[in-house]
């Protein structure tokens, strides 16, 4: 099986954060369709589609669940059956505000204050699905050893397919892809005033799992079905 599933926190679909995510990265992930992006008086639209084309392939999301793919005899409706079960088990939380932060060579927004229940649904995400996940092949692996790990990354890679999961998690959303600091800081005090509005009008929650899928290698990550987590 050559498809990927991914479960990610996205907003409610045309809700001020989706609609804000969007068209930030120019592409709705639910229609896998084009969006126009906002204009900005620091960078030119051609710089800033080039900047934004890693993260459209994937949409507007924070990781719960990395990308991986089904093991042998499980299909789609099983794994929409046990993130629903999964669901039903958790709780809304607050996230925003949300601030911009460059956590390595890109820009994201982060909660201003991180909880120790952001972490609790991540790893809730990634160890109750984790009887669902192929093993990485070997191509994938050497894929990340190609990137400098410590020994506990390692092991979480050896034992969940990802490393930065458990108490390497951290929540964000990517807003570009890898960039020089000085336009990183460009585009982050364009996405400023923009933020600081929707933090004071519309309270952000982390109000569902959404299941994202990579029909095949490469192909734009599509968003196929929202779980909510009930109060």
């Amino acid at each position: 099986m050559t498809a990927r599933y991914a479960v990610f926190f996205a907003p409610e679909w045309q809700s001020p954060w989706h609609s804000f995510g969007s068209h930030w990265l120019g592409r709705d992930e639910h229609h896998n369709s084009k969006l126009v992006q906002p204009k900005m008086a620091e960078i030119d639209a051609a710089t800033f589609a080039s900047l934004t084309q890693e993260p459209r392939r994937y949409g507007f999301h924070a990781t719960l669940k990395a990308p991986f793919r089904l093991v042998h005899g499980v299909n789609e409706q099983a794994l929409m059956v046990q993130l629903g079960t999964l669901a039903r088990t958790l709780k809304p939380i607050l996230l925003s505000p949300l601030g911009v932060a460059a956590p390595g060579n890109f820009l994201a927004l982060v909660p201003t204050t991180i909880s120790d229940d952001q972490g609790a649904i991540a790893a809730a995400c990634v160890t109750h699905l984790d009887n669902l996940r192929a093993p990485l092949s070997k191509a994938e692996l050497a894929r990340r050893h190609a990137t400098p790990l410590d020994s506990r990354e390692m092991q979480l890679l050896d034992q969940y397919g990802y490393p930065y999961v458990l108490e390497r998690f951290r929540l964000h959303f990517t807003l570009t892809g890898p960039a020089e600091p000085a336009l990183i800081q460009r585009v982050a005090n364009a996405v400023t005033p923009q933020l600081a509005q929707l933090n004071a009008d519309v309270p952000l929650w982390l109000d569902r799992l959404c299941l994202f899928v990579e029909r095949a290698p490469g192909d734009m990550f599509h968003r196929i079905h929202d779980e909510a987590l009930l109060p």
